[in-house]
């Protein structure tokens, strides 16, 4: 009777493992990973991610170093959260803050320009400015 069982269930696990990954029951059309919803989708992806890191760096040499100052953290992560600005020339504007390590209020604002051949600019470092109503 015990032999019957465990027969039984190795009979089970076996046919749930075998259906489990069978390739006919996978899904041979998945969906997207991402859909665009109306968003553009930027095609220089690999250039936009290297400007981004070139504005960083460029930002934490004007300000002393990294054992001085941190950048946003928009600044650390994908390309596409980056708070930039396609020139149509091509280069990209980034206007970003920092603060020092361990301090959670910014205190300085940089906007640098970087083109697709690796050209950085900085336009701007000093003092958060205020945006002027509309």
């Amino acid at each position: 009777m015990k032999l019957s069982i465990r027969l039984a269930c190795l009979v089970a696990l076996s046919t749930f493992l075998a259906v489990g990954v069978s390739p006919s029951l996978s899904n041979a059309n998945p969906a997207p990973e991402y859909q665009t919803d109306g968003v553009t989708v930027i095609n220089n992806n690999i250039e936009l991610n290297r400007a981004k890191n070139l504005a960083r760096q460029a930002a934490e040499i004007a300000n002393g170093g990294l054992g001085n100052y941190r950048a946003e953290a928009s600044m650390h992560g994908t390309s596409k959260e980056s708070p930039f600005v396609d020139n149509g020339d091509g280069t990209w504007t980034f206007t970003f803050k920092g603060n020092k390590p361990g301090s959670s209020v910014y205190t300085v604002e940089t906007v640098v320009t970087v083109s697709q051949d690796g050209r950085v600019r900085v336009d701007y470092n000093g003092q958060i400015r205020q945006l002027s109503p509309l």
